[in-house]
């Protein structure tokens, strides 16, 4: 039985996490179906654009992203502080930005005067939307239900379009949130879909890639598309909001990467270690298997074994999801 969503995501436990949304029908959600002949192309753009706008919205930042052809990924990055830092009329806006709110928040973005009865029951009021603004569940709902109606009209059906649940995995570390970036970012070259990373355009890294190639002279802050969450750097004090990586270092990990999976079908695999997985020390053998098998291989939460063991007991868990995986790969 599938564990109750709030049990899997704890901004106590990790503000990064992988979700993934599937569709229903035989029908695909992008690319062209060959049994109908029809295209649907255009519905990457909706799922990009759409989880851009949203990015606007909520205190969520999207790390990375891949639309395919019957399934998207994410991951995000749930940033609490800047939720808490909202006053009471900017979560108003934000809530009313997706749905209609209520006659007290109306009235009180219109400037009229609320009775001390009404302004408590406002405050309740903001109080649950500001929580819904920085909860994944909500982000995933606002995108998965704007895209089943603009492709049930298209279709011009009713019923799913999604999964009942989307999956979600916690990223507990840097060694599961490279990982899982990586693997995000991998997704349409595993899938047989292009050849190469740059030629597929609805992921993450072809933005990161493109911005970084075509900025002349640029500080570290203009090489990163605005709309992602940007790399920061290595750990260190007082560390930004941001990617505990450089992106250089990233972006020569996934070109390694690329170059060690066509090596390694040729039964060899390279001995030296990019930047991040010699400071991470992991494995090159684990790196590539985790970048193919990420997603299948992982339960709900996914880190150190450690770090896995202190979570499941601080969520209450009787056993430690996927601890064997954990102790081989990331430990």
């Amino acid at each position: 039985m599938p564990k109750p969503r709030k049990s899997l995501i704890s901004l106590e436990t990790t503000p990064y996490y992988h979700c993934v949304s599937r569709c229903v029908r035989r029908a695909f959600l992008c690319g062209e179906d060959p049994a109908t002949g029809k295209n649907f192309e255009h519905r990457r753009h909706w799922i990009r654009d759409k989880q851009f706008e949203l990015a606007t919205i909520f205190a969520i930042d999207v790390c990375a992203y891949s639309v395919m052809n019957n399934h998207y990924h994410l991951v995000l990055y749930i940033d609490r502080k800047k939720a808490e830092r909202w006053c009471s009329r900017e979560v108003i806006e934000r809530w009313q930005r997706l749905f209609r709110g209520s006659s007290l928040s109306q009235r009180f973005l219109k400037g009229e005067s609320l009775s001390i009865a009404e302004q408590s029951l406002l405050s309740e009021q903001v109080m649950l939307w500001r929580t819904r603004l920085m909860e994944i569940s909500w982000f995933m709902r606002c995108l998965n239900e704007s895209v089943a109606r603009d492709a049930n009209r298209e279709d011009d059906c009713t019923g799913r379009f999604w999964e009942g649940r989307f999956k979600s995995q916690a990223l507990l570390d840097e060694k599961a949130l490279a990982a899982c970036m990586a693997y995000v970012d991998f997704n349409p070259v595993r899938a047989g879909m292009v050849q190469s990373l740059e030629e597929y355009e609805f992921t993450s890294i072809a933005e990161r890639a493109a911005k970084a190639e075509t900025t002349a002279f640029p500080d570290e802050s203009s090489k990163q598309p605005p709309h992602l969450l940007p790399f920061v750097g290595n750990p260190r004090e007082e560390m930004p909001k941001g990617l505990p990586f450089r992106l250089t270092d990233y972006l020569e990990l996934l070109n390694w990467t690329e170059q060690a999976m066509f090596d390694s079908r040729q039964g060899f695999i390279p001995a030296r270690r990019p930047p991040i997985l010699e400071r991470l020390q992991i494995d090159t053998s684990h790196w590539l298997y985790m970048t193919q098998h990420f997603e299948s291989k992982f339960k709900g939460l996914v880190g150190a074994a450690y770090r896995l063991k202190a979570v499941c007991l601080k969520l209450g868990y009787r056993r430690i999801p996927s601890i064997t995986v954990c102790q081989r790969l990331l430990t």
